[in-house]
């Protein structure tokens, strides 16, 4: 037993790591499914917009679901027409932009791991450049070729070009390396951008790493505790208005947050560094449920951070 518990803490603590290895082999097998049973390429002047659009319209779907599956997202535009002040406070404009920036930067994970699989398979961007009707491109790989080259160049991805197999093979090669190239391009460039803000949001923390940690820990018990919670005064909410109605009874007294409060509770957190709140509702309990100071402060960026160990 004591051993299924350590099994078992080790794989919670190691959560962030594997959901993105599952992302991973997710992206990869639905690009190969893509490949195999989707995509067809036309072997046509059409070549460049049809390997395109396999290639980014996937991208830009994931990217879309990043943004619905992510609880700050709706936290932050949730009643902003009502009131703009929720996303621009006073004083503190900058706010909305670092939060939706911290909002992209996660929805782009899967859109990312996207380009970067297809770009290494080279099937999408080999049809696409294939198709490219840009003479300079053309006349760069068409060099030291055949002059059927410049007249089939959108029949290589279907192997069905007059030229010679061998010249129709290095071009294939040609336009996969090219694919593959750049995909090693966007796999560089994110770990970089991610290693960057990583350091940079450690690097301006005004608090310890061990209460970073603590900070963290709190985070994903309120979360677990809150859902909770509902479940259990949704319950008895429910059971007393149904019992009241089919009882003919006046009903009893439940306390619940009035709407100000659930107004309240429900704003993205900021941190001030002269009292050590750790959530929205910790600040509204000990303060008392008032309006949230608009006052300049410090966002905590580092509440839903994956890498603390």
């Amino acid at each position: 037993m004591d051993g299924f518990q350590t099994i078992l803490k080790f794989f919670m603590n190691r959560k962030t790591a594997i959901g993105y290895s599952f992302l991973a082999l997710l992206t990869m097998g639905s690009e190969r499914v893509f490949s195999l049973v989707a995509f067809r390429c036309p072997c046509s002047h059409e070549n460049f917009r049809y390997g395109l659009v396999f290639l980014f319209s996937p991208a830009f779907v994931l990217l879309v679901i990043g943004y619905f599956l992510n609880s700050k997202t709706w936290k932050l535009f949730t009643g902003c027409w009502v009131n703009p002040r929720k996303i621009f406070p006073r004083g503190n404009i900058c706010n909305f932009f670092y939060i939706f920036g911290q909002i992209t930067l996660n929805a782009l994970v899967a859109p990312v791991m996207w380009l970067s699989v297809a770009l290494l398979n080279g099937t999408f961007y080999e049809c696409a450049m294939s198709g490219l009707k840009n003479s300079t491109y053309v006349q760069a790989v068409c060099h030291s070729k055949s002059a059927k080259c410049f007249e089939e160049l959108h029949k290589v991805a279907c192997d069905k070009s007059s030229m010679p197999f061998s010249e129709s093979e290095e071009l294939k090669r040609t336009l996969q390396a090219q694919s593959q190239i750049l995909g090693w391009c966007v796999i560089v460039t994110a770990a970089l951008l991610s290693l960057l803000t990583t350091c940079c949001a450690s690097c301006q923390s005004k608090v310890s790493h061990l209460q970073l940690m603590f900070w963290k820990v709190y985070m994903e018990k309120e979360k677990e505790q809150v859902e909770q919670i509902f479940q259990l005064y949704a319950s008895k909410l429910s059971e007393r208005n149904l019992k009241c109605f089919f009882e003919n009874k006046e009903p009893e007294v439940i306390p619940l947050p009035d709407f100000q409060a659930w107004q309240d509770a429900s704003q993205l957190y900021f941190f001030s560094g002269s009292k050590q709140h750790y959530s929205t509702i910790h600040r509204l309990v000990e303060e008392g449920q008032k309006e949230i100071s608009e006052e300049r402060e410090t966002m905590l960026d580092f509440v839903d951070r994956r890498g603390i160990p």
